[in-house]
This record gives C-alpha cells, structure tokens and sequence, in this order.
C-alpha cells in the first residue's frame, strides 16, 4: 500500500538512498536530529495500516514547517558565530598593532648604599673659588673668615674649551669630583666670591654629568665637555645665598640608545653678611650638593604587545570558524537528505497511481 511505503523505518530510507557516502560524524547528527522529528512509532521497521490512514496533510505540512524553522535556526547561529569569530579576530589584530606601535614606560628604583661620584662642572667666570670640602651626615661646620680662601680636599680638572653652539666662545670650567657615599650622606661645599660688577644679577652656572671617571679617562676632554654640554642641562645659583642642591639619577631605555639625565631638588637660604662694610664689596656664593636619596631611578619601554597570547587568541578564533564551518556542512546535508526523501516519497505515492 502507499501508506506503508510512505511510512517506512529511518534506516529503510536512509538504504535506499544509492551513492551517498557521508562521514560517520555527519550521519549521527542527521540520525539524532531525523530521530526528534519522527514519530515515537517508527523505529520497529513498520507501522499499523491506522498509523499510516492517522497521516493527515495538516500534520505533514506542521512536520515540513518545523524542519524549515529549525534549518533556518541553524543557518542563523552559523551565521552569528561567523560574524562573532571575525569580530575578535580583527579586535585581537587591531589590538596587537597598536601595542606594537605604543610603548608604555615602566618605572622602576634601584637601592645603592654608593653611587659612582658625578661630575660636577662650574663656570664661574669672574669669580674666584675660595674653598671647596667634603663633610658628612648634613653637616657644616660654621663658616670661619667668609670671603677669604681656605683649604680643601676636593679634587678639581681645569678644562678650557669651546662651546658646541658657538665655536668663537671660549669657556672656562672647574670640574669637580662629586659625592658617592649616599649612606653616610657625602656632601660637597663651595664658597665663591666675585667682586662689585654692573650687571644688575649675578649667577654661576654649572653642569652635572655622571661620572667624573669618564672625565679622567677621556684622551680629548675639550671635546668630552663640548659634548656633555650638548647633551646635559646647565643649572644656576645665585650669589648672596647658599643653594642647597640634591640631585637625583635618571637611566633612560630607548629603543636604540640609553640616557643618564640628573633631576635636582634646591633649596636657597640667605647669607647673613657679618663682614665689615668695606669687605662686602665682594659678592659671595655658597653651593652644597648632595643626593637626595640611594634610589636611582630606570625608566624602560615596554612593549606590551605579546605576540604568543595574540597567537593563543587567534587560534581559538579559527577553530571557533572552523566549528561554525563544520556545522553549516552539516546542516547543508541535512537539508539535502530532507529534500531527497521528500522527492523520493512523492515518487513513491504517484507510482500506484500510474
């Protein structure tokens, strides 16, 4: 009977169907999706003449509306996880170029109970260095016979060079060895004195670079000032007061070159000028350096782009595709298999017929 044929076991169809070769995988999702949709009868190879008359068309045409639903279901999920994949794929490629691109800087302190003595070079030009000492733990003794020379224990290069922005200007510079020892708070103290000039303000520069070694061992040291000049920022103090300088190191890491930079905090105390009135005609100037603290501050480009993570989340990404691909190919060939059985049923109910 027609009925019989049309309502044929799962597996008795899935027989008949001549040159299809699907993968294992493929065909146990076709079977388990063609298993909710079947009727609960059909799995005993045959079912009884009533069964097959209780086929109305109203419940074929709900049993083709469901299948169409639920294809056009899966088309869309596929379609939504395609979009979601190729949304963090450009996301996490996007995001790796501009790390790339965009350093950070990352700041870090190192703890030293000595540092390497800086050098610290002054121009004083007309003014006379009375005395230059070293003393210990912040302290300084009171002056005795201000504006008078006295003895020191510094150790002082005399260097005569040419400024690297204007060759026809010739200077003259008073290196002197700086503090190293940070523990016991080394300290440097300087007395200058210049006498009554016109100018309205008067100022000694000076020059802090990072080690008063490389000085010593430089063969040319006109040009290793010429270039310490270019390279280093030049500070003043004033006269009639003492400038309390306290440096601090910088290390710069680059891409391609590293660089040392002082920072400095100063503090300006006036000079009580207890000299007898014929004396004061002589201007004097009163400079300490110290280090601020044992920190030395390094200061890196960081690259935060990591290329094996970016790698990680790329390749989940393609196998999120890969996953949405697989399943549309499934779908597809169910939707194939659905519209063979359709065909192959409709054959089979004209062939009494004719």
């Amino acid at each position: 009977m027609p009925g019989k044929e049309r309502t044929r076991s799962h597996q008795e169809l899935f027989d008949d169907e001549e040159g299809e070769e699907d993968d294992p995988q493929s065909k146990n999702f076709l079977d388990d999706i063609d298993e909710e949709l079947e009727p609960d009868g059909k799995h005993n190879g045959s079912i009884s003449a009533e069964d097959a008359r209780g086929s109305t068309p109203q419940r074929r045409f709900s049993k083709t509306c469901v299948k169409n639903v639920f294809t056009v279901l899966l088309i869309f999920i596929y379609l939504l996880l395609t979009a979601v994949a190729a949304f963090l794929a450009y996301q996490t490629i996007s995001d790796f170029m501009v790390k790339l691109s965009q350093p950070v800087m990352s700041v870090t302190y190192k703890e030293f109970d000595s540092f390497s003595p800086p050098g610290i070079a002054l121009f004083p030009g007309k003014a006379q260095l009375l005395s230059c000492k070293h003393h210990h733990h912040d302290y300084i003794p009171p002056l005795v016979q201000p504006g008078k020379p006295q003895e020191g224990d510094c150790e002082i290069i005399h260097v005569t060079y040419f400024g690297p922005f204007t060759n026809e200007t010739e200077k003259h510079a008073l290196v002197v060895r700086g503090p190293g020892d940070v523990r016991n708070k080394e300290l440097i103290f300087m007395q200058f004195s210049q006498n009554e000039t016109e100018e309205d303000f008067s100022a000694i520069t000076y020059m802090l670079f990072a080690k008063f070694s490389d000085l010593t061992d430089s063969a040319n040291k006109t040009e290793f000032m010429r270039a310490c000049e270019r390279n280093y920022s030049i500070w003043t103090f004033s006269g009639g007061f003492r400038t309390w300088v306290k440096m601090s190191l910088v290390r710069t890491s680059g891409k391609i070159n590293d660089a040392v930079e002082f920072r400095q905090e100063s503090s300006v105390v006036k000079f009580n000028d207890k000299r007898p009135v014929s004396e004061q005609t002589n201007e004097l100037f009163f400079v300490v350096f110290e280090w601020r603290d044992a920190y030395i501050q390094e200061i890196r480009l960081v690259v935060t782009a990591n290329p094996w993570s970016s790698l990680a989340i790329l390749c989940g990404v393609f196998m999120a595709l890969f996953k949405a691909a697989n399943f549309a190919k499934l779908t597809i060939t169910w939707i194939i298999r659905m519209r063979k059985r359709h065909l192959r049923n409709k054959v089979k109910e004209l062939r009494p017929i004719t």
